[in-house]
């Protein structure tokens, strides 16, 4: 989880390798993901020059150095949305990692200014020579992205910079809304989707994804004895953040986990309900509920221990999975 993505959100830093590994087998799903980022890579550089190309691909290598998942349902997007969402994507990385990857808050609150600065200067029409604000600037003027999710996805990650646990559900809930869905907008907007159900399920899986990804965070946040996991739920139950830390399987501890899980499957359940009204070309923006329901789905053979050795690694069968659901297009 090193990588520098905030500490609450551990989702995005489990390192992946597709290579380098001359000892071990190499899985067919690796090999094909592996295949699909190169042709990508090929059928740019045939249209593109250099430095698009650089930019492309420094994308691309960040979100699957650093966001696999992300990695993986963007390939699965269709050709004319996919290099807009890999800018998206890694500009997300890109915030997510500022908290981990400094000693100071107010050199946090400096990067974050920057990305501010950059998100003005991208809708001018003169993004700072940068990969991912030059991708993001390309993305922008090709789907007229809306500035006002860019810069919610900002303010945010920059209000999280505050060491400190969630005080309720509530508090978690709106933070995943103001991230993880406004991404989730801006790639309906790649899509070229304005719909109102889609929006409306988009919000749901945002928030589901945002408590998830806390979830998974867990184990690691402890090995740093650091707990953010909402306080109301933890006195609820008596458990208190040394029993997280010392990484306890107590009943109290599994409690805690059991009530955070479930209301992710509540909104995911809520996104689900618009499935009839949300338009078939909007589900490959939803891919991610495939990744989100295969930890709720471990997390509960687990029995709600957080801390189980099985929820540590990736279930390898996810991008068959993913691709099933991409091609059934349901979500």
């Amino acid at each position: 989880m090193a990588a520098g993505v905030s500490v609450k959100h551990g989702l995005l830093s489990s390192k992946t390798s597709l290579c380098h590994a001359p000892h071990r087998k190499i899985s067919p799903n690796r090999v094909c993901i592996q295949r699909a980022a190169e042709i990508q890579s090929v059928r740019a550089a045939t249209s593109a020059p250099p430095d698009s190309r650089h930019n492309e691909q420094f994308c691309l290598e960040l979100v699957r150095s650093r966001d696999y998942d992300g990695f993986v349902t963007s390939l699965l997007l269709p050709e004319e949305a996919r290099r807009s969402s890999l800018a998206l994507r890694a500009f997300n990385v890109e915030l997510a990692q500022v908290k981990d990857s400094v000693s100071q808050k107010t050199i946090g609150l400096m990067r974050m200014q920057f990305w501010k600065t950059a998100i003005e200067e991208i809708y001018r029409d003169d993004p700072p020579n940068q990969p991912v604000t030059t991708e993001l600037w390309r993305a922008v003027r090709k789907h007229c992205l809306t500035k006002r999710w860019l810069l919610k996805i900002i303010t945010d990650r920059e209000k999280d910079l505050d060491d400190r646990a969630y005080r309720n559900l509530q508090e978690l809930e709106t933070y995943s809304e103001n991230t993880q869905s406004s991404l989730i907008y801006l790639l309906l907007e790649c899509l070229g989707l304005k719909n109102v159900h889609a929006d409306h399920a988009a919000s749901h899986i945002g928030k589901a994804q945002g408590i998830v990804t806390c979830l998974r965070a867990t184990p690691y946040n402890s090995s740093r004895r650091k707990v953010y996991l909402p306080m109301d739920i933890c006195m609820l139950h008596g458990a208190s953040q040394e029993d997280f830390i010392r990484r306890s399987r107590e009943q109290n501890v599994r409690d805690v986990v059991y009530d955070i899980a479930s209301q992710a499957h509540v909104h995911l359940q809520h996104a689900r309900s618009f499935s009839h009204n949300v338009p078939a070309a909007a589900t490959p923006a939803f891919l991610q509920t495939v990744v989100l329901e295969d930890y709720l789905q471990r997390v509960r053979k687990a029995d709600f221990d957080v801390f189980h050795p099985s929820l540590q690694n990736r279930n390898p069968l996810l991008p068959i999975q993913l691709y099933l659901r991409s091609w059934k297009k349901t979500y």
